[in-house]
């Protein structure tokens, strides 16, 4: 079946910039290894919109502050083990789904718990398939129906894995290459094609990822 698209109006010649919003996952990202490394990182075009701002809310609950001057951001980490928080912190992910995921990760060496919430819909999500690999890791995990409300407490002897992620998911693959960042030995992660974002900030910042790819799993 063949396709036909006509077009009846140009659009005439200008002079003019264009500009494009800023990527909302790799916003949240940004925010997320920012406030892992160790001193002040600058963002500029990052998207501000409200599931960037729960993940720049929710890094400030755990101890780390930033500035935020329209689409210029800057967080001042405190490196891999400098997250300071109070036992039983409520972190909301809002609507995020990538924050709520992820943040499990970041949070695998936490010496205190938090409780993770979000909103209505957000809660109504399965998350056991990012609660395997973190408890294989090694992480507290506290959840009667793999839903939100959940509540994580990080490991002092976090393991590396090797896990077959099966449903082309970029945050249980994030998630866990977080958690790998925080832990001792080489973590494998076999998974089907899904976004990149993270194994792309990971090469940017000279993390040691080794990537193959391969035409069949």
């Amino acid at each position: 079946m063949k396709t036909t698209v006509q077009i009846n109006n140009k659009i005439n010649k200008f002079n003019k910039t264009i500009y494009v919003p800023g990527d909302k996952s790799l916003s949240i990202r940004f925010v997320l290894l920012a406030s892992q490394a160790i001193g002040k990182s600058i963002a500029y075009n990052i998207l501000v919109s409200e599931d960037v701002i729960s993940a720049l809310n929710a890094i400030k609950k755990l101890g780390v502050h930033y500035k935020i001057n329209k689409n210029i951001c800057e967080i001042y980490g405190k490196g891999l083990s400098g997250l300071k928080f109070k036992n039983n912190t409520i972190i909301n992910a809002g609507n995020s789904g990538t924050l709520a995921r992820l943040i499990f990760g970041m949070l695998i060496n936490s010496k205190n718990s938090i409780i993770l919430k979000g909103d209505k819909s957000l809660s109504k999500r399965d998350f056991s398939r990012v609660i395997k690999p973190m408890r294989m890791f090694g992480q507290n995990i506290k959840s009667k129906t793999n839903k939100l409300p959940i509540i994580v407490k990080g490991t002092n002897f976090s393991r590396p894995i090797n896990y077959f992620e099966s449903r082309g998911s970029a945050q249980v693959k994030s998630s866990i290459l977080l958690a790998a960042m925080k832990t001792s030995g080489m973590t494998k992660i076999k998974c089907i094609p899904s976004r990149n974002h993270t194994e792309n900030l990971f090469k940017y910042l000279n993390l040691p990822i080794k990537i193959i790819r391969k035409k069949k799993l």
